[in-house]
């Protein structure tokens, strides 16, 4: 299984951006998909997270202005940022709780994207 994300840039402060990630592989199903984000000098925190049946939450410094979504039958999880701040700037990361077929058994297993850099100028 792998997870590819993408949509990361540079922008200023104020601007959007809209990051997606996909998952593929011999996958059987996906339950838990989000979004981490790493600063530099700061430890990696979660951004967002959603369930496959789309209950949502979000750190309280996104609240209001960023949005996770899912497309199930694509594998694939986004994140709407808007009105970007400075603070926000980071590595992005999606992360995705998989199922996958393993020969003869069902494996599950958490993943994680590659990272997608995010910069937003004052």
């Amino acid at each position: 299984v792998q997870l590819q994300a993408s949509g990361g840039g540079l922008v200023q402060a104020g601007e959007s951006l809209k990051l997606s990630c996909v998952a593929s592989g011999r996958i059987f199903s996906i339950d838990n998909m989000g979004w981490y984000r790493q600063a530099p000098g700061k430890e990696r925190e979660l951004v967002a997270a959603i369930t496959r049946r789309g209950i949502t939450n979000y750190v309280h410094s996104v609240e209001g202005r960023f949005t996770i979504s899912r497309d199930n039958a694509k594998n694939m999880v986004f994140l709407q940022m808007a009105s970007l701040e400075p603070e926000d700037t980071a590595v992005y990361y999606c992360n995705a709780v998989v199922t996958s077929y393993e020969i003869t058994r069902l494996v599950t297993d958490a993943y994680w994207g590659q990272g997608t850099q995010v910069t937003v100028s004052s």
